[in-house]
């Protein structure tokens, strides 16, 4: 019982996902809750090309996105902050070690 309660307070809904992705674009980096730093890793865990970036560097590569992709990206989002937290762990490492390995040119 005391699993499903946690996936169920990971779930989070689409406009907490597009209001953070605000924040970020906006550059309010100082004023982020920990619902909101938790979709900002959820967010590193989907998408390797922010893995290393910094808050404001997140927010430039946000406000680039069009449309569509922006629906896919929170769509992601959300499903990977309704994984289990061990799998959320898990995926969060992977996503690290694999931006730490990419070849820079």
């Amino acid at each position: 019982m005391k699993r499903t309660h946690k996936i169920a307070e990971a779930q989070v809904g689409e406009m907490a996902i597009v209001d953070t992705f605000t924040k970020l674009i906006f550059g309010e980096e100082s004023h982020y809750s920990n619902r909101e730093l938790m979709i900002i890793q959820a967010f590193r865990n989907v998408d390797a090309n922010v893995v290393l970036d910094s808050h404001r560097d997140m927010g430039t590569y946000l406000r680039a996105l069009g449309v569509g992709e922006m629906i896919t990206l929170v769509s992601r989002v959300q499903d990977q902050m309704a994984l289990p937290e061990p799998l959320l762990a898990a995926a969060s490492a992977s996503q690290h070690s694999s931006a730490l390995n990419r070849r820079v040119h």
